[in-house]
């Protein structure tokens, strides 16, 4: 099935016939526009004529977080104040927001890309979705609710939290598809656990798509195999319109970044050269269909690798594989590099361990790692939890390279967040 029928299966040269039309035409428009991007287009040497072809792109500046931050409140818009409906602004914990404004265009082209990435699932408007994001400022709440609701699904708006809230009106209104981070995920498992709840008799499930966080394929597993329903993987971020950027279809092989609405970069994180598809960098992305704020070559920080073979459910739009981890979320532990995403690939594979964990970094050379064992586990064996101990640490030594303490908790005992979680807590000095 698919929602944009035409726009979805474009032939490889009338696409990117296209992107290299609205590519021309948006950095004409942040030339003309917006004084930082004139200024950096001339330190650079470049003009909006300077393109030629997409793989001119590369002669062009990148945009950091730190430009929409220094940029904050409103001087990268493309156009007036008075053309703007919209204003949401990125979750991050340190400094001046990321504000995205968005156009009524804007805004009717973002949720027909959500209504692409449903279609894609097998999402129907006799679905019923419960939108477990937040509907504040994050994106991941509302750029979703308009997205389904152009599809003709009923919505249930239940935002994040209150658990045993969000399972009655499961059960009272029949949720079909579920929207939600895979953190809060692992722990509505366990709650359905706790309450005896099983969610392929008792509920009508029959998805979630999981966003907002990076996350392991054996999560996804485990969470199919424990809720009896399919998992797809959603990617995107408030500099992007939020979620929608790119998304799996039925096949669950990668997501389909839709390359209409963004050109899409893999480069070398510390040179910022391109690299060949299929190896893993870091994705750039350049916005070619929005009005109120086009960004040029934004640096995401997620690694991932693009994989340009058609896939069998007739969509021609490349796929990227799923998020190995966020450049600037690896840590060094006695000078080897690890992402969260290793630690938590060995966890959730591991028979005996619960939903829950946590990364505690001790100093450079230190690191522990808290994780809950599975109810019934222990059963008052000593000797399970001693075993547990000691495959966790074998397991992941052979995976990161690096021996780390485990600490065994019981279920139910580590803090859980409703909203983004925080897995790695960093209590390294800084000097």
């Amino acid at each position: 099935m698919f929602w944009q029928m035409e726009q979805e299966t474009l032939k490889r040269a009338k696409l990117e016939a296209l992107q290299l039309k609205r590519l021309k035409q948006t950095l004409k428009r942040v030339y003309d526009n917006v004084p930082f991007y004139k200024k950096e287009f001339t330190k650079c040497k470049v003009k909006p004529a300077s393109l030629k072809s997409l793989i001119d792109i590369e002669k062009f500046p990148f945009t950091t977080r730190e430009d929409l931050q220094a940029n904050y409140p409103d001087g990268l818009l493309a156009c007036g104040r008075e053309d703007i409906v919209r204003l949401h602004t990125s979750s991050g914990t340190t400094g001046k927001p990321k504000a995205v404004f968005f156009t009524k265009a804007d805004l009717d082209n973002s949720a027909n890309l959500i209504a692409r990435c449903l279609v894609a699932t097998g999402c129907t408007k006799h679905d019923i979705l419960q939108n477990m994001m937040s509907y504040g400022l994050f994106t991941g709440g509302l750029v979703m609710h308009y997205g389904a609701e152009k599809l003709g699904m009923l919505i249930i708006p239940s935002a994040v939290g209150n658990t045993d809230r969000q399972i009655m009106l499961m059960k009272d209104f029949g949720t079909t598809t579920l929207h939600l981070t895979p953190s809060y995920a692992l722990y509505l498992a366990s709650h359905f656990e706790a309450k005896g709840i099983n969610p392929a008799k008792d509920l009508k499930l029959k998805r979630a798509f999981m966003g907002a966080e990076p996350y392991t394929e054996e999560t996804r597993i485990r969470l199919e195999s424990s809720m009896g329903i399919e998992v797809f993987n959603s990617y995107g971020l408030t500099e992007m319109n939020g979620p929608g950027v790119a998304f799996e279809c039925t096949e669950k092989n990668g997501m389909h970044i839709w390359e209409d609405n963004f050109l899409v970069e893999i480069v070398n994180p510390e040179t910022g050269k391109q690299l060949p598809d299929g190896e893993y960098g870091e994705l750039v992305l350049t916005t070619i269909n929005r009005e109120g704020m086009p960004i040029i070559r934004y640096r995401t920080r997620d690694i991932t690798a693009i994989d340009p073979i058609r896939c069998s459910c007739g969509r021609t739009h490349v796929r990227i594989k799923r998020i190995h981890g966020r450049a600037d979320d690896m840590f060094i532990i006695r000078g080897v590099n690890i992402y969260p995403q290793q630690i938590e690939q060995v966890l959730m594979s591991v028979n005996g361990v619960g939903k829950n964990y946590q990364i505690v970094l001790e100093s450079s050379e230190d690191m522990t790692i808290k994780v809950e064992f599975s109810k019934g586990y222990f059963d008052g064996n000593l000797d399970n939890l001693k075993s547990l101990r000691g495959t966790l640490v074998e397991k992941l030594k052979a995976a990161i390279l690096v021996r780390p303490k485990v600490e065994l908790a019981e279920p139910g005992t580590l803090p859980v967040s409703e909203g983004k979680s925080k897995r790695v807590i960093d209590n390294r000095r800084v000097y």
